[in-house]
């Protein structure tokens, strides 16, 4: 039945009421609080733009922002939220599809990249959405993991770095070095606990890296040195370092790249510079890569085939040379 509006009912209301399906919206009854026509029908049309525009809020719905209140308080990550919740507010849960939050993505961020949009509209909202119980698999923005960049430190810009942040913090300069000679993710090296690390047998035993699964890590020549300077020493019960994942710990980080002129490094960025030079200087392929525990499969340490060339590339030194006029310059 149309949505409309019905007279008053005798011995029952003096008041107009709405009864009805509107846009699929429905069935509908409520009152409209008024016996007076005229003042019913403008309930009636408003009542109409609430259901189009998205605002309208069956009796008992869960809402957005009821919902978003709800994924809060069960530990979920606050980033992001603010624009999400003043643009959908009291929109019912139920009614939010695909073509609403594509249209939110574009709204609230109409510059912004397809990783962007995918981090700060998609990505809560699916959280959010989990959260509240509803089975919808959301389509991502085309390009939204972004590009993939892979970027390094050379021997020499490692150097530098660590040196500047020995000048902010001796235990940050240790913990970056671990960073450079393990490969380990920011997370896992704040996890690590004193009783993990063998000295003895160059080892630090992680019981479960972001695979799921158990890594021993060696500990090369120079992190050992690196640890023998751990400020507070390596003898003692607890985490091996101090720092939480927090202002303060990329505030140091923040320091430490600009006073080493490196502006574009990242905790992430030691990660990489490990997997480069043991391609480099450790020789490894990218099956070795995978042998030591820091990738699960090959496609995933694929990305670090291009950092060295092949032997198959090489071979283009026994291509022929071509005679060139004496003018031009040798190369001994």
């Amino acid at each position: 039945m149309p949505l409309k509006l019905h007279p008053p009912r005798a011995g029952k209301s003096p008041n107009y009421s709405i009864r009805g399906t509107y846009l699929g919206v429905g069935p509908i009854d409520r009152t409209t609080g008024t016996p007076d026509r005229k003042k019913a029908n403008e309930a009636l049309r408003a009542l109409k733009a609430e259901i189009e525009r998205g605002a309208f809020v069956p009796k008992g719905a869960l809402t957005f922002a009821e919902a978003a209140l709800s994924y809060l308080k069960n530990g979920g990550d606050r980033r992001f939220l603010d624009k999400l919740t003043e643009h959908f507010t009291t929109t019912p849960m139920a009614s939010i599809d695909q073509e609403q939050i594509d249209e939110a993505a574009h709204l609230l961020y109409p510059d912004a990249s397809p990783a962007t949009r995918n981090r700060q509209v998609y990505t809560p909202m699916s959280a959010i959405m989990q959260h509240a119980k509803m089975n919808v698999r959301l389509r991502r923005p085309k390009g939204a993991q972004g590009a993939e960049k892979t970027e390094w430190m050379t021997p020499e810009q490692a150097e530098r770095l660590l040196n500047a942040a020995e000048a902010e913090d001796m235990e940050f300069r240790v913990f970056l070095a671990l960073l450079c000679y393990t490969g380990l993710r920011l997370s896992e090296a704040l996890a690590i606990e004193c009783s993990q690390i063998d000295l003895e047998h160059s080892m630090i035993f992680i019981p479960k890296t972001k695979n799921g699964e158990a890594r021993a890590v060696h500990i090369a020549q120079p992190l050992l040195v690196e640890l023998a300077n751990h400020p507070m020493g390596l003898s003692r019960e607890g985490r091996l370092f101090r720092f939480n994942k927090n202002g303060r710990l990329y505030t140091l980080m923040r320091k430490a790249k600009k006073a080493a002129g490196l502006p574009a490094v990242t905790f992430h960025t030691c990660r990489h510079t490990w997997a480069t030079w043991m391609r480099r200087f450790g020789k490894l392929d990218t099956k070795g890569l995978v042998g030591t525990g820091a990738w699960k499969d090959e496609k995933s340490a694929s990305r670090y085939q291009h950092v060295v060339v092949t032997e198959e590339a090489q071979r283009a030194d026994m291509l022929p040379v071509l005679n060139r006029a004496k003018r031009g310059k040798s190369v001994e």
